[in-house]
C-alpha cells in the first residue's frame, strides 16, 4: 500500500513538473513579487497584483506589449521586465526564467485578483 502511494505522489510530481516545464513555481513567485528584478522599485506584482491579467498566458502563441509583438512568454517577461521594471533581461533558458514562467502558468485558470484601486505609474 505504501508502495503504491509514494508511486501516485512520485506521478503526481513528474506531471506538475511537465506542465510547469522545469521551473519551480515558487520560485517564480518570489521573483514576481522581488522590487530587486529591476532598478525602479517596482516588482513584477505591482503591474499584475496578483497575478492579474496572466491568467490566461500559458495558452498564448504571441504578446501584443506596448505597440510590440513577443512571440512567446519569454520575450513578453522581458519585456516587461526591461521597460516597466528598469531592469536587464534574464537568459530565455536561465532557471530564473524556468521559475517565472512556471509561476506564469500556474496563474492558468484561476479567479484573477479584484481589480487595483490605485494604477501604479508605468504600468
Amino acid at each position: 500500500m505504501l508502495k503504491k502511494v509514494l508511486v501516485t505522489i512520485g506521478v503526481l510530481a513528474l506531471g506538475v513538473n511537465l506542465a510547469y516545464g522545469q521551473g519551480d513555481v515558487e520560485k517564480g513567485k518570489k521573483l514576481f513579487n522581488d522590487p530587486k528584478l529591476g532598478t525602479s522599485g517596482k516588482s513584477c506584482n505591482s503591474c499584475h497584483s496578483g497575478g492579474q491579467g496572466l491568467e490566461g498566458s500559458a495558452s498564448k502563441k504571441e504578446f501584443k506589449l506596448g505597440g510590440k509583438t513577443q512571440k512567446s512568454l519569454e520575450e513578453a517577461i522581458n519585456f516587461c521586465i526591461e521597460m516597466a521594471l528598469k531592469g536587464k533581461p534574464l537568459d530565455p533558458k536561465s532557471k530564473e526564467m524556468q521559475d517565472m514562467v512556471a509561476y506564469i502558468k500556474s496563474l492558468s485558470g484561476k479567479t484573477p485578483a479584484a481589480p487595483k484601486k490605485k494604477k501604479v505609474e508605468g504600468c
